[in-house]
């Protein structure tokens, strides 16, 4: 049998007579939907869904700050403002054109030039 990661289960013909009850009757927990005894679905509050999506777009953001953070590492001099919504477009593959470049008024060891 496949792994269920919820606790609470429900046939899908169960499911089918009153889906209304069964959504406000799990609350905030996920139901697991059965069908044939197998895992088909998966009911899980709008709060979750939202949250899970929230750390799906904060994970896609992992590479592109990496790769600021090794950019900063080899020139510390070469900073380039961005917000967390230009950001998310890089994350998402959209080309990005309000980019600027900034050079630091710090030197390196961190006196002013």
């Amino acid at each position: 049998m496949d792994a269920v990661l919820a606790e609470t289960s429900i046939g899908i013909t169960e499911l089918k007579k009153n889906p209304s009850a069964v959504i406000r009757d799990a609350g905030t927990d996920t139901v697991v939907v059965l069908h044939h005894n197998k895992p088909s679905a998966y009911l899980v509050p709008a709060s979750t869904y939202e949250a899970l999506m929230e750390v799906l777009d904060d994970l896609q953001l992992i590479p592109v700050v990496r790769e600021r953070i090794a950019s900063w590492q080899a020139d510390p001099d070469h900073v380039i403002e961005m917000s967390r919504a230009e950001l998310e477009v890089i994350a998402r593959g959209t080309p990005l054109k309000s980019a600027k470049p900034r050079t630091s008024t710090k030197s390196r060891t961190g006196g002013a030039r």
